[in-house]
């Protein structure tokens, strides 16, 4: 999706002096800035809590090349550079993963937190040019957010026309059907009637939440603000929804269809155009994070439901390298990374499974925006690793298990856990041919979903050294996402 698609003159005006102003400053204190996104319940939290205390405390990062070589001397967190932003909460949410042992709250709106690392640098000639410092402005913000950035290249006709066709499709038919029904029941030219407005909000509003939660877990769910509306909550610029049925022509003044025209106008230009401008512009690279377990654990419909949003959220990122001109004009996110959480529900055997079914996710978004090789990777990893792996006897056979502590209500067939004692689950394969998955969704046939039996584990409980020293965040192979992330810029 091209920038000037969804953005104007003025706006990249706006854009350009911020990024002329974001150099500038970058020849005195060098910096990244990290976008970390995901869908709901992938982990974004977790993901910044978990990158940020294995930095500051030493943790094993085996694969992040600065950490390996030694050439890491410290690093600290520091005041973030805007101060408009509310600050990323680290040390609640470490505390919670650390002491209390519970996931911490997931992302409600946008926050900011910056790491200054000291190192020293692999090359004798960047050791004289280089401060031998960077820091690491992460931003973290809902990907829901950025599933709002391709309505601005459409008018509300176009919003409508599409909204009302997806609702109609799979289960989404019977969960959108009160609100259906009543955008039926109305006369777009009729006078316009708050009321209406707000009976039409609130039903628009149910029905994408019944496609979030967790019994279907559903990803295509714009306008992003009414999931999680903030402060903006009963504001005219929340309150409108799709009318399938559009009068043809101008719609007359007065009337609710020019009311809920003009407030869709209203939310593009006071929350999707302001995030695009004043956030997602600035960024120099990205993580998006997916919970593919989940979706493929809900079957074909939330695998192409996810699949959907990925192709969406990937098609909003100006891809490519930066140069001179680039970088002080139309920044690029040079690298994007799609990582599967979660890993550590399975066993190891399946991690390459899980990666290729995320890849398979994303290659046609991949092909659309033609961002390929060293600009894009896609993994599969855990930033908290709350299970170990074991075998068990079965039946005369090994079976490779997992093990840890189970959350506070948790079944497995007939036992409910406490949330202090350890259980070993089977948690199941993945497809070994995640192509004929695929080819079986898009066919419309019925596919072979894997026995998979996911189950929510507590955080771990962290070990100790013999000096009494507690050690940093467990995790898989998020040295890796370390790595392609930050690496180059610490070499």
């Amino acid at each position: 999706m091209p920038p000037s698609l969804f953005t104007s003159i003025t706006d990249e005006a706006a854009i350009a002096l911020d990024n002329v102003a974001d150099r500038a400053a970058n020849l005195v204190h060098p910096t990244i800035r990290l976008g970390v996104t995901g869908l709901s319940r992938a982990g974004k939290t977790v993901f910044i809590s978990s990158l940020v205390h294995n930095l500051l405390h030493g943790g094993r990062l085996p694969l992040f090349e600065p950490v390996r070589s030694g050439r890491i001397a410290g690093a600290k967190l520091e005041e973030q550079p805007d101060d408009a932003v509310p600050r990323f909460q680290y040390e609640d949410h470490i505390r919670a993963l650390i002491r209390d042992r519970v996931w911490p709250d997931s992302t409600r709106a946008i926050s900011e937190l910056r790491l200054t690392i000291e190192y020293k640098s692999a090359s004798a000639w960047n050791r004289l040019l280089s401060s031998g410092r960077l820091s690491i402005d992460i931003v973290d913000y809902p990907g829901e957010w950025l599933l709002d950035l391709p309505l601005l290249q459409q008018d509300y006709r176009q919003f409508s026309d599409a909204t009302a066709s997806l609702a109609t499709t799979g289960v989404r038919a019977e969960l959108s059907r009160e609100w259906r029904e009543l955008s039926a029941s109305v006369d777009p030219h009729a006078p316009s009637d708050e009321m209406l407005a707000r009976r039409l909000a609130e039903t628009f509003t149910t029905y994408l939440r019944l496609c979030k939660s967790d019994e279907r877990s559903l990803s295509t769910l714009p306008p992003g603000r009414f999931l999680m509306p903030g402060d903006l909550e009963g504001s005219p610029a929340l309150t409108f929804a799709p009318l399938p049925v559009l009068a043809d022509g101008k719609a007359p003044k007065g009337s609710l269809q020019a009311m809920m025209e003009r407030r869709y106008e209203a939310y593009k230009s006071l929350v999707v155009k302001p995030f695009f401008r004043e956030h997602f512009a600035r960024l120099d690279r990205q993580i998006v994070l997916v919970d593919a377990l989940q979706a493929i654990n809900r079957g074909p419909e939330a695998v192409q439901d996810l699949e959907r949003a990925l192709g969406d959220v990937l098609a909003c990122f100006r891809a490519g390298s930066n140069n001179i001109l680039t970088s002080l004009i139309r920044r690029r996110i040079d690298r994007v990374l799609v990582a599967a959480t979660k890993a550590d529900h399975l066993h190891h055997e399946s991690h390459d499974r899980l990666e290729t079914l995320t890849r398979r996710l994303v290659d046609r978004a991949i092909q659309t925006i033609g961002m390929s090789g060293a600009g894009i990777e896609v993994m599969a990893l855990a930033s908290v690793r709350a299970t170990r792996e074991a075998n068990v006897k079965r039946d005369g056979h090994d079976l490779p298990v997992i093990v840890g502590t189970p959350m506070v209500g948790e079944r497995i067939g007939s036992e409910t856990f406490d949330g202090e004692r350890k259980t070993a689950v089977f948690p199941g394969d993945l497809p070994e041919d995640p192509e004929a998955f695929f080819r079986s969704i898009d066919a419309g046939e019925p596919a072979e979903l894997p026995d998979l039996d996911i189950v929510r584990f507590r955080p771990p409980r962290l070990e100790e050294t013999g000096g009494g020293i507690t050690l940093s965040v467990p995790h898989i192979r998020l040295d890796r996402a370390m790595q392609f992330l930050l690496g180059d810029r610490l070499a």
